[in-house]
């Protein structure tokens, strides 16, 4: 037999005669297919235990996964060949303990919220692969590495040294934020994949046969980018917020990698090497981005291609050919050095109006102190 458990949220509010139903329902169909457990509801979460047989119990789990009642399921813990059962009375009880006073449900109740507010932190700090294992019942230790064919994408902010010399601390972080948002966001929406944020880089993959959504991402980042300048305030840093966006293609290594005692689930190979330094191109070729001839070969008619060049990238023999697209939001307005320009006098403008700021509140003090 199998034994699991899983937390999820309200996908909207339920009345009790709702939750109710769902016990009547669940005791119905459970008898029929030899499930029991039980089910706590407590400020818009579920946190219920099933159990019975393994291929019922993950039908089951299945079903839950998609009814629209819930949002966020995460699998807490999944037990096979289990001997005996914890409820082996209830085909389904359902016990609402935002309505149950008893005093020894309050602890239960505090500890399903704080249950609760962790697996939102998890979710916005784990790997979605790992947390789509987690969801599913996997233990995501047991994931194995293997080959596979991605294509990589790299992003990197222009003239960002200078920023972290010149900029406040918080200034930094909203535009780092408003960087990742983007990126994350534009990724997402075409199939790919952020694996990590290093620094003020993002590195993200998609299927080796995706290349056009890849390509289209990236020129979604770039169009957000430019509404992003053209937005906001004219004292503000994200007026100068741009980047320079590399991709390739090959085979990697995916999988857990680490020690014993701390594990990422990573992408490892030659495409990883290419994409960061074809990246590091854009401000050679003044170009937003750029792509490799492996990308290339996957990409459709609709995409008017240009050759940059054949380059050596640094950590590797071969040559490696240099690409990007006749678009107004790949192509650079101006050389690199005067884009860099260009950063280097709004972060001096940012930089003299602080100091101003700077001096008027330390005036305001020193008026106050008499």
């Amino acid at each position: 037999m199998k034994r699991l458990t899983y937390i999820s949220n309200f996908s909207r509010s339920l009345t009790r005669k709702e939750i109710e139903n769902i016990e009547i329902v669940s005791q119905t169909n459970n008898v029929r297919d030899g499930i029991t457990g039980v089910l706590l509801s407590c400020s818009g979460i579920f946190f219920q235990i099933l159990e019975g047989d393994d291929h019922r119990v993950d039908l089951l789990y299945e079903k839950i996964l998609k009814d629209d009642r819930h949002h966020q399921v995460l699998c807490l813990k999944s037990e096979v060949n289990i001997t005996e059962r914890f409820f082996p009375e209830w085909s389904m009880k359902a016990i609402l303990i935002d309505e149950n006073n008893e005093f020894l449900l309050k602890p239960i109740k505090i500890l399903l919220q704080s249950l609760g507010e962790s697996k939102m932190a998890l979710a916005n700090y784990t790997h979605s692969g790992i947390l789509q294992a987690i969801e599913n019942g996997v233990n995501p230790l047991t994931l194995t590495p293997r080959y596979t064919e991605k294509i990589i994408f790299f992003a990197d902010i222009m003239g960002f040294a200078s920023m972290t010399e010149k900029l406040q601390v918080t200034e930094v972080a909203e535009l780092l934020n408003q960087f990742f948002t983007i990126c994350t966001s534009e990724i997402a929406a075409k199939g790919g994949e952020v694996t990590k944020f290093i620094g003020d880089c993002v590195m993200a993959y998609f299927d080796g046969d995706r290349a056009n959504e890849a390509l289209q991402a990236s020129l979604d980042i770039l169009s957000e980018l430019e509404i992003l300048r053209d937005r906001s305030p004219v004292n503000s840093p994200l007026r100068v917020l741009y980047v320079g966006i590399g991709l390739s293609k090959g085979t990697v290594l995916e999988g857990n990698i680490g020690s014993q005692t701390k594990k990422e689930y990573a992408i490892i190979g030659d495409a990883v090497n290419v994409a960061a330094r074809i990246e590091s191109l854009t401000r050679k070729l003044n170009r937003f981005l750029v792509f490799s001839a492996a990308v290339r070969e996957g990409l459709s008619d609709r995409w008017k291609l240009l050759k940059m060049g054949d380059f050596y990238a640094k950590g590797r023999e071969a040559i490696v050919e240099v690409y990007s697209i006749d678009d107004p939001l790949a192509s650079q307005k101006s050389d690199f050095h005067h884009l860099k320009q260009e950063i280097n006098e709004q972060l001096e403008l940012i930089g003299k109006q602080t100091l101003v700021s700077y001096k008027q509140r330390k005036t305001l003090f020193k008026l106050y102190d008499r």
